[in-house]
């Protein structure tokens, strides 16, 4: 059973950083993408940042490009997101997501997911 569970999420004044971890059990495909999304209160859930299994590549939304930085680390089986430059725009649970490569649909949407994390919170304040 493949279980996911987020840490590192906390409250942080606006251009501090945090760093988001996902550790990963019972992930059997090697070939997968990892995501990161976020939903605020009253807004649907978006996807913030994947990385392909290989490292060979990430996307990342526009909103956050250039202040995140996603990366994994195979061997502990854990996906990083290092936030730089909060905002309070960036006030959100924090969901890490798996899917097999090969699943349907865009690394950005939520459906293509199979597997979530139980979210962390992020709060900036201005």
């Amino acid at each position: 059973q493949v279980q996911l569970v987020e840490s590192g999420g906390g409250s942080v004044q606006a251009g501090g950083s945090l760093r988001l971890s996902c550790a990963a059990s019972g992930v059997t495909y090697s070939s997968r993408w990892m995501g990161w999304f976020r939903q605020a209160p009253g807004k649907e859930r978006e996807g913030v940042a994947a990385i392909h299994s290989s490292g060979l590549s990430t996307a990342y939304a526009d909103s956050v490009l250039g202040r995140f930085t996603i990366s994994q680390d195979n061997g502990k089986k854990t996906v990083y997101l290092q936030m730089n430059s909060l905002k309070p725009e960036d006030t959100a649970t924090y969901y890490c997501a798996g899917r097999e490569t090969w699943a349907d649909g865009s690394w950005y949407e939520p459906s293509s997911y199979k597997y979530w994390g139980q979210g962390t919170q992020v709060t900036v304040s201005s």
